[in-house]
Order: structure tokens, then C-alpha cells, then sequence
């Protein structure tokens, strides 16, 4: 395991490098970024220049203006196995110099039929059948395609504050905020019903949820029931333990497939290879991306037997393919990952997640508890009293040197994804950075505070 270190803040972020190469990047980069920096100043009063980064290694991120952070983002969960090198790269790297590219699905590499071979042992019914992709929103759009084959029905059930991607189809079925998906509406061509996504803590959200999911399978044309087995976007929020068997039983009722995005949630991000596993639902398909390739882009769409034999029966003229899809080193960079996950890293991700959220659980200001800590594995969620609070305690933190992300619905929860590799020293000291940035927070802001 890489030795991680403790943060080290030589120049205030954001540092004249980080500056220059900014205001260069601005100047041809996509102005919807720059914009978004702009809202997310305004609604938080504080300053949300970006830093620009140098280097990584294991849980350490280094900047232009050699700042020393501690990631506690992952490249958005992504770096299960922290950052280079690891054994994901390292494998990735070795293939590189011997064969980038296959024939996709012409002429397959080796590499490609084992990692396809690890993947269908991963979905907890044998027989499962493999589609490759390159991303997220790859799987997903396979997922949805699939849907269409196997049960002749376009419909779908979502749910709110869910995130699958923003290419078309995933995009339709974007729960997490309106503004992803409206100015595109008129070309999506997917008919969606958005329903409540449960919290644990709310004991009537359940019922609320499964109502509406009843609701929309009444009109016989949903094909798919998608759902994220934990909100990872939409702020980490941990259902309660009967709403996914409550989705299958539904989905089974309506000849619905139970499609799970576990594009966050799995490859031990969520404590075991499949979030699923914990509710021990089996799902007709599941989405798998992010950390599947430690780095290195790769995902999967994974399916029973009996569900993936619908592309078989458009004589090859149905198929869901790309010119990367497979790579050798991406396939390599798969096995890696997942013999090191498999060996230990999701037990560890339970291990040390649920002590970090039980620690985050204890802290009080004042004899009050100043935010609501939840998660599973090491996906953690921080729900503080609103996004300006989020947006503008995130700012401080990378000031202290603690990179974080903001999410959920309300943008009022801080998102925490580590490698699943982080030494857990790096999380205690968080926490106290933690309370000073909240605090700090919270007395500048205008208005009585008696309550903490």
C-alpha cells in the first residue's frame, strides 16, 4: 500500500499556477464550466477557483503550486486503488507497450475474454453474460437498450436525485436535477416516471416510494425499473434494507427488468463487490464503471442468462459496441482491480467506513449535533443545513488541505468517496478539520446561532 501523508498547504489554493492555467483552460474550454464556478460562488459567497492538478499517489494529490492534499474524492470514486501507481495502472501500462487496441468486438484479446470471464463471476446468478463499455453512461445506455429487447417496453421508473450520466438515455432518466435534462427534453424520446427515493431515517419515505413505483408500472409499458442501490450523486443516502427487495418483487409483478446502477456503489465502494449483495437482491442487470478500472476507463453491463439472450435474436443487427470498447489495457486494469478488491478492499471499505461515519455520528457543537453523517462502506454523505453552507465549507476544507466534493438533491451534503486503499489516520484528522471549517462557517454567517 502507498504511504499516505497528511496535508501540506505551502501557497493558499488557488496558487498563481493554478491561476494561469485556469484562465488559459478558460479561454477555450466549454463556457458551461466557468458558468457553473460563477453559481456556485454566488450562491456560497466564497471564492471557487480551481486548483489544477500536478500528481497523485495512493490518497495524496498534488497541485501546480506543490500544495500536498489529502483526496478523500477519488476522481469521483473512481480511484479505488488511490492514485498511480497501483496495480490497475502498472497493468494497464505493461499491455500499452504490447497491444493498445484490439478489434473490438471482431477480432477480441485475451485480456478482453478474461476479464469478461471475472466480470460474469461477479453477478450473483451463474450464466450472466457481459457488454463492455468505456463509461457510466456507456453501461447504462446498454442497460436501458436491454430493457427494450428482452420485455418489448420503453418505459422506464427512475428516481430522484439519481445521477446515470448525461448522454442520451441516461440522461432522460437524470433525477438529481431538472436543469441536466430540460433544455434537452424535446430529443431524449424516453417516456420516464421520476419516484421518491427513500432515506433510511424517514420511516414514511418507503411507502411514499413504492406507491409511485406502483403508480407508473399501472400503465404495462415499463420496461425497466432503474435504481442506484445507494444515492451516490444525490448525496449518499442509504434506502432502507426492504426497498430493493420491495423493487424486485414489483419489477417481477410488472415483467419489468430490476436494473441496478452500481457504477458508485460497486467494486467494494459500498463494502462488498455489489451493493446488492447486502440486500441479497439479485438484479436482471447491473451497471458497473467507475472504480472497475482503478483508474483507467472501463464498464460493464452485466445480465442474467436468460435477459442478454434478446441480443441474440436480431441476427446480429442489434448490437452495443465502440471502436475502445475492451481495450486490452483497460481489461487488464479490470483483473487487477478486481483480485485487489476482491482480496480484502471491500471488507476493509466496511471496516474502516462504518467506524469513520460512527465517528462523524459522535461529534456535537455546543451539545448539537452540526451535521447528519450517513453512508455505507466508504461512501460517505455530510448533510450540512444548505448548499451555500456545502459549497462554502468545501472551499475551506481545500484551504486546510482536504479535497471534497458537494451533492445530494439541495447540493447540501459533502461527498466523500476515498480510495478504499486510505490509511485511516488521513480520516481521523479530517474530522476535527471538519468541525473547524463548519464552525468557521457558521459564525461568519448572518443571524443568531444559539442553537450550537
Amino acid at each position: 500500500m502507498v504511504s499516505d501523508e497528511l496535508p501540506e498547504i505551502k501557497i493558499p489554493p488557488p496558487g498563481p499556477r493554478s491561476c494561469e492555467l485556469s484562465a488559459r483552460l478558460l479561454a477555450v474550454e466549454s463556457l458551461a464550466f466557468e458558468a457553473r464556478r460563477g453559481a456556485r460562488a454566488a450562491t456560497s459567497g466564497a471564492e471557487q477557483s480551481p486548483i489544477v492538478y500536478a500528481s497523485g499517489r495512493g490518497s495524496n494529490v498534488f497541485d501546480v503550486d506543490g500544495n500536498r492534499y489529502v483526496d478523500l474524492t477519488a476522481g469521483f470514486g473512481a480511484l479505488v486503488l488511490g492514485h498511480a501507481p497501483n496495480a490497475a495502472t502498472e497493468a494497464a501500462r505493461a499491455v500499452m507497450s504490447d497491444l493498445p487496441l484490439a478489434l473490438g468486438d471482431v477480432y477480441a484479446s485475451e485480456l478482453k475474454a478474461r476479464a469478461c470471464e471475472a466480470l460474469a463471476s461477479l453477478f450473483p446468478e451463474r450464466g450472466a453474460r457481459v457488454m463492455l463499455g468505456l463509461s457510466g453512461a456507456d453501461a447504462v445506455t446498454c442497460a436501458l437498450k436491454t430493457a427494450v429487447l428482452a420485455t418489448g417496453k420503453t418505459e422506464v421508473v427512475a428516481f430522484d436525485g439519481a445521477y446515470h450520466g448525461l448522454s442520451y438515455g441516461p440522461l432522460a432518466a437524470c433525477g438529481l436535477a431538472p436543469g441536466f435534462r430540460e433544455p434537452f427534453a424535446a430529443q431524449l424520446g424516453i417516456e420516464v416516471t421520476f419516484a421518491p427515493y427513500p432515506s433510511r431515517t424517514d420511516s414514511h419515505a418507503l411507502e411514499a416510494s413504492l406507491a409511485a413505483v406502483r403508480a407508473a408500472l399501472k400503465s404495462g409499458e415499463v420496461g425497466a425499473i432503474l435504481v442506484e442501490p445507494m444515492l451516490g450523486r444525490g448525496g449518499c443516502v442509504v434506502p432502507p434494507a426492504s426497498f430493493l427487495p420491495a423493487l424486485r418483487s414489483l419489477a417481477d409483478g410488472a415483467g419489468a427488468l430490476l436494473v441496478l446502477d452500481e457504477v458508485w456503489t460497486g467494486m467494494g465502494r459500498s463494502g462488498a463487490m455489489l451493493a446488492c449483495e447486502l440486500s441479497g437482491v439479485i438484479p436482471d442487470v447491473v451497471c458497473i464503471a467507475k472504480g472497475l478500472g482503478g483508474g483507467v476507463p472501463i464498464s460493464a453491463c452485466i445480465g442474467r442468462g436468460e435477459v442478454m439472450e434478446a441480443w441474440g435474436r436480431h441476427g446480429g443487427s442489434a448490437i452495443h459496441t465502440g471502436t475502445h470498447f475492451g481495450s486490452p489495457p483497460a481489461c487488464a486494469a479490470a483483473l487487477e482491480t478486481i483480485a485487489a478488491v476482491r482480496g480484502g478492499l471491500a471488507a476493509r471499505a466496511a471496516r474502516v467506513g462504518d467506524a469513520f461515519v460512527e465517528k462523524l455520528q459522535e461529534v456535537r457543537l455546543g451539545g448539537v449535533a452540526p451535521w447528519s453523517a450517513r453512508g455505507c462502506g466508504l461512501m460517505v454523505g455530510i448533510e450540512l443545513e444548505s448548499a451555500a453552507e456545502a459549497l462554502g465549507v468545501s472551499r475551506s476544507l481545500l484551504a486546510r488541505g482536504f479535497i471534497v466534493l458537494t451533492g445530494g438533491k439541495k447540493g447540501d451534503t459533502l461527498t466523500l468517496s476515498p480510495p478504499l486503499t486510505i490509511a485511516e489516520e488521513l480520516l481521523t484528522a479530517f474530522i476535527p478539520e471538519l468541525v473547524s471549517a463548519v464552525a468557521e462557517h457558521r459564525r461568519s454567517a448572518p443571524g443568531p446561532r444559539e442553537s450550537w
